[in-house]
């Protein structure tokens, strides 16, 4: 399961909506909406993903979150290396042969980590654009 599918998975039963209903009224069919919940179709086009975001009534916050999510929630990922080190592509590759053995858990404890890394990432990349900017 993606996130996206996961959390309109949670907005629809919130709501009491059947994923045939859902679909009907998105003029999908509802085993596609089931693989998109379930991850095993890819993200929802722009269009597809603001009938969702009408049909739930989801406004302003919920449906940033709604779009971030799909953005985030394409089942097979490229990573590209070429140019960086070898440490990336030896991450990237370490990282496609053991996810699928890892639990819930393991996999939280590395996104956690990887969120804290990016977060100094930017932080010092941002730091280096306010540096080379000149003073006016």
């Amino acid at each position: 399961m993606t996130p996206f599918g996961e959390k309109i998975r949670a907005l629809r039963r919130e709501r009491g909506i059947t994923q045939q209903q859902m679909a009907r009224a998105l003029n999908i069919s509802s085993a596609y909406l089931s693989a998109l919940e379930h991850g095993r179709r890819s993200r929802p086009t722009w269009d597809l993903l603001q009938r969702i975001i009408g049909y739930l009534n989801v406004i302003w916050d919920d449906a940033e979150e709604l779009e971030r999510l799909a953005e985030l929630s394409h089942p097979r990922v490229t990573v590209e290396t070429a140019g960086l080190g070898p440490e990336a592509t030896l991450l990237a590759n370490r990282l496609a042969e053991t996810i699928a053995i890892l639990d819930r858990q393991e996999v939280q404890r590395v996104l956690d980590a990887l969120e804290a890394v990016s977060e100094t990432a930017a932080a010092r990349q941002k730091n280096r654009r306010n540096a080379a900017r000149p003073v006016r």
